[in-house]
């Protein structure tokens, strides 16, 4: 069981190096360069100096097995001129002659491993000199290289074979095979001499640590260049990078240091100028925005008192219109009638530019989102019968209070209202309510004319409208929904819509239940949303009949708590 526990440790923790060094190849390019040409020139290293290393063997052993060949046909031809200028003829002078034949082989050949063997298929001789094997070229010379030296007595044969050396191991070395002659009926014998190549061995080895490690050192000092060209080049980049990063968070003033004159200086240069540029830009349009800001407030002001006095001459004619003749009396109900939609238009501007100058504050206080939602149907309940539509309140969460500010909560709630009632085709419309452990959402369901993707990513915009051809039934200033948005971010919410042609719209207004979640402001990444978006029934024609249609919920019912 530990062994298991220990293996899984050790695997997490190779898991976890592994992704810290992936992410450091990912985000370095500094890191790739380095790794990429130090790994392309290892591997060019490598092949060269395998190459070489071949190359280098090849020839020390051609250069080697030349010098043995030539120093062992000297060695036999020597040792052949001996024994034909011999007049041995018996037996203990041939031994030493032979002895004599071997030791001038071994002063020639430069070795004293030597081997001599009759030849066996020679007529017996008791004059005959016995066969001779230094130690070390026992067991070397094989049946192979004597078939050859036996069949081919005018040449000399050789082969690679390995030497036991002092120390117990083996050196590389040659045997190399030749035929000599002995007079007074002796016959043939053959001599073998053995070279050792381990001094050559030894050469190469050397060589091949040499390279080894100027290689190694060849590579260090490749990476370090490369590191430090790269950084050269990398350093502008990073500088550039962080730079736009300050630019893109509002710090206009930031620039990138320029110097010298090549393509770095110049990118630094063009980088600034447009940094310039951008600043002015930006100068332009915050005094123009400041102009337009400054302009709405200031004439919505001045309105104020000439539509005061307007709206106060209007009320008295619109008392007095009984006493009127009939078109003098529908005009004066007009003028009273376009006097309040007036009015409405003058403080949604006001309200806007408090928003567009950043002066809004809210005024927070414990609200039941359901008791809210219900006045404001309560209220709204006689304009929907006048539509035709039935307004139906679901509320099976929200009943615990929120944080909120009720005044502009109530404004969200009419707007949605008002514009469903206004585009709902006379069908019911479906209010609903719930919350979970962070979050109390309200959602208005029409099942009315709807609107296509393209236009319910501008129902937010000022002014705007999906079908410009159609007039405004209940009076609106084409501001509510934007100032709704508004009024809903500002409580760190947010206000979505989903709709589609001929099948109606949802809008949900989500809100934290505090406008602090967790000890941190509120956002609208913060809440989770307690109501979906998209309606379970997107092709219905309305809601499923319920007992609580046009009403609102019981007081007895508002005392349910939240699981």
């Amino acid at each position: 069981m530990a062994t298991a526990v220990d293996d899984s440790r050790a695997t997490g923790s190779w898991r976890a190096v592994r992704r810290r060094l992936l992410a450091v190849w990912r985000r370095s390019l500094q890191v790739r360069t380095v790794f990429i040409t130090l790994g392309l020139s290892s591997l060019a290293i490598l092949v060269i100096g395998l190459y070489i290393s071949f190359s280098v063997a090849s020839n020390l052993f051609q250069d080697q097995r030349s010098r043995v060949l030539e120093a062992s046909n000297n060695a036999t031809a020597a040792a052949q001129l001996i024994l034909d200028s011999s007049d041995a003829a018996d037996r203990g002078s041939l031994q030493l002659l032979m002895k004599a034949t071997l030791d001038t082989v071994t002063s020639i050949a430069g070795t004293n491993d030597v081997a001599l063997f009759r030849d066996p298929e020679a007529a017996p001789s008791t004059n005959a000199p016995p066969d001779r094997l230094s130690p070390d070229l026992a067991g070397v010379i094989s049946p192979e290289l004597r078939a050859q030296v036996q069949q081919h007595t005018e040449r000399q044969y050789w082969q690679s074979v390995a030497l036991e050396n002092s120390s117990g191991g083996t050196d590389p070395g040659i045997v190399v095979g030749s035929v000599l002659q002995v007079p007074a009926g002796a016959g043939r014998y053959e001599l073998y001499i053995g070279y050792n190549l381990a001094e050559a061995e030894r050469t190469l080895a050397f060589m091949q640590v040499t390279g080894t490690v100027g290689a190694l050192a060849l590579l260090a000092l490749l990476s370090a260049i490369t590191l430090v060209v790269v950084r050269g080049v990398i350093e502008p980049i990073r500088t550039t990078a962080s730079t736009s990063r300050r630019l893109a968070a509002g710090d206009l003033n930031v620039r990138i240091p320029e110097r010298g004159e090549d393509e770095l200086a110049s990118l630094a240069a063009s980088f600034n100028g447009m940094a310039d540029s951008l600043r002015e830009r930006i100068r332009e349009l915050a005094e123009l925005s400041v102009m337009q800001q400054r302009f709405v407030s200031d004439v919505s002001h001045e309105l104020r008192t000439p539509l005061t006095t307007i709206r106060l001459a209007g009320d008295v004619l619109y008392g007095q219109r009984e006493d009127f003749a009939g078109p003098t009396a529908r005009t004066v109900e007009l003028l009273h009638t376009q006097t309040e939609r007036f009015e409405r238009l003058l403080a949604d501007l006001l309200e806007i530019s408090r928003y567009d100058a950043g002066s809004v504050t809210l005024t927070t206080e414990p609200t039941n989102l359901v008791h809210l939602a219900g006045d404001v149907i309560e209220s709204m309940n006689g304009l929907a019968r006048e539509r035709g539509s039935e307004l139906r309140l679901e509320a099976p969460g929200g009943h615990l209070d929120a944080e909120v500010d009720p005044r502009r909560i109530r404004r969200i709630v009419t707007n949605l209202l008002g514009n469903a009632i206004e585009h709902g085709e006379g069908r019911p419309i479906v209010v609903a309510v719930d919350s979970n452990a962070t979050a109390i959402a309200l959602s208005v369901r029409d099942y009315g004319l709807g609107m296509s993707p393209e236009a319910a990513e501008r129902v937010f915009d000022r002014f705007w409208r999906a079908d410009p051809s159609r007039v405004r039934t209940i009076g609106g200033t084409g501001l509510g929904l934007a100032i709704s948005l508004e009024d809903a971010v500002a409580h760190g919410g947010r206000l979505d819509v989903w709709s589609r042609p001929e099948q109606g719209s949802v809008f949900r207004l989500t809100l934290p239940r505090s406008t602090h979640v967790g000890g941190e402001p509120a956002g609208p990444g913060a809440v989770v949303p307690p109501l979906p978006l998209e309606p379970d029934d997107p092709g219905a024609a309305g809601p499923p009949p319920t007992a609580s249609v046009g009403a609102i919920l019981p007081d007895d019912d508002r005392e349910v708590h939240d699981a």
